[in-house]
């Protein structure tokens, strides 16, 4: 694993995108994390911890084994709010606004947490610093297959992921702030939930699942609605597509025929998703080698929205940056305080873009999360779209497979 990484100190405030040469500098007190993983792809960042949101990354870049150089993908994601409301209504927390993923909540990496090399921050509490990152590269299994035209060996690789971790420890809960990086380029969004049950919130049977001996004790049902905020990079002038693919009502030879169309989304908009629609935010002044231009698609999964709080319904919303728009909800930002997603929509031509994901799981607790709680993951995907004109991963001999008119062996 080759790792370099400079120091860490005091978050940095939001600046425009850099340089790849000026990343360095951006970084500053903060730390610099470059990562060349096996296949011969490179990523390169800046982080700090803040002290209410926790672990943030800054001016992430991605080059290609066969790229000239690193491109732009985010200038910076974070966790945004975490709203936990009990099904019993007895209980509502907001875990990133009243307490923090920073500061005494972020926990020191110490043990068997950690499978990688550990890096220290100022967390935003007292003056030391703790080793809270823990940076990896792990493998990821089977990258492609393709039986090519020897009959003994086909084209195969396995992929490879540089790993970023902080963990926080709220209430009994203690919460894995992850990113994965792939070498293809694709970023996995995730918040893992760890921990224990809380020894008190027990309800009744319609409310919880009955943990322990007998029909007794019912551990309370909960929500975790996660916001991240995710401000990209792509390239300047950035736009929002959606993408809605629908039954034309017509046959073809065999099968339906379905089409699929574009919605540019030109103005701030709380949006959800639909079967078979899609977001993307694209740069057409930045494309690759076939001339179309880059983009990164968002795959949000599988996710539950709480229907009780309107800021907790829309999947994805999408703004126009602004600094002080910093929370999902209850924000604290002195410039806008106490305003939400809802608010931060209105009606704004974007060339920025930040997309706000809520990705909702609701907990039904089990016998089996006793104790310690084995850790149970929700999060979403950052996916290349047209970031690169073929598979950045291709192995040599099927570089002229590029394209309509050409056979597997390269040959029109």
């Amino acid at each position: 694993m080759a790792l370099a990484m400079a120091g860490t100190g005091a978050a940095a405030a939001p600046a425009a995108a850099a340089p790849d040469r000026d990343r360095a500098e951006y970084c500053g007190d903060n730390a610099m994390v470059e990562e060349k993983l096996p296949n011969g792809s490179r990523w390169q960042l800046c982080w700090h911890v803040d002290e209410k949101t926790g672990l943030v990354l800054e001016k992430v870049a991605f080059r290609g084994p066969r790229d000239k150089a690193l491109l732009n993908v985010l200038d910076s994601i974070t966790m945004a709010q975490l709203n936990v409301p009990y099904d019993s209504g007895f209980n509502e927390w907001n875990d990133i606004t009243s307490y923090g993923f920073g500061g005494d909540f972020m926990e020191p990496m110490d043990g068997d947490d950690c499978e990688g090399k550990r890096r220290a921050a100022w967390t935003g509490a007292g003056e030391d610093s703790k080793r809270v990152l823990c940076v990896s590269e792990q493998e990821t299994g089977l990258a492609y297959r393709l039986q090519g035209p020897s009959p003994t060996k086909p084209y195969a690789r396995m992929g490879h992921d540089l790993v970023l971790k902080t963990i926080s420890k709220v209430g009994w809960y203690e919460y894995l702030t992850e990113y994965r990086l792939a070498d293809d380029g694709q970023i996995s969004v995730r918040l893992g939930a760890t921990g224990d049950l809380a020894p008190r919130d027990y309800t009744t049977p319609d409310e919880g699942w009955p943990i322990g001996p007998g029909q007794s004790d019912y551990s309370v049902n909960h929500y975790h609605s996660a916001f991240w905020k995710v401000d990209f990079g792509i390239g300047a002038n950035q736009k929002v597509e959606q993408y809605d693919t629908a039954p034309t009502g017509e046959r073809g030879r065999r099968a339906a025929i379905y089409k699929t169309r574009k919605k540019d989304i030109t103005t701030e908009d709380n949006l959800n998703t639909a079967l078979r629609r899609w977001w993307r935010v694209v740069s057409p002044d930045s494309r690759n080698a076939d001339d179309h231009p880059r983009s990164y698609e968002l795959e949000l999964g599988t996710s539950d929205a709480y229907e009780e709080h309107p800021e907790t319904m829309p999947d994805v919303t999408f703004t126009q940056y602004r600094p002080c728009e910093k929370f999902a909800t209850f924000n604290q930002d002195p410039e806008c305080p106490g305003t939400s997603i809802l608010d931060y929509t209105d009606g704004e031509t974007m060339t920025d873009p930040v997309a706000w994901v809520r990705i909702g799981f609701h907990h039904v607790p089990r016998d089996e999360d006793q104790s310690p709680m084995p850790v149970h993951w929700q999060g979403f995907e950052l996916v290349p779209r047209d970031f690169s004109a073929q598979n950045p991963l291709i192995p040599d001999d099927r570089l002229p497979v590029n394209g309509d008119g050409v056979d597997g062996n390269g040959t029109a």
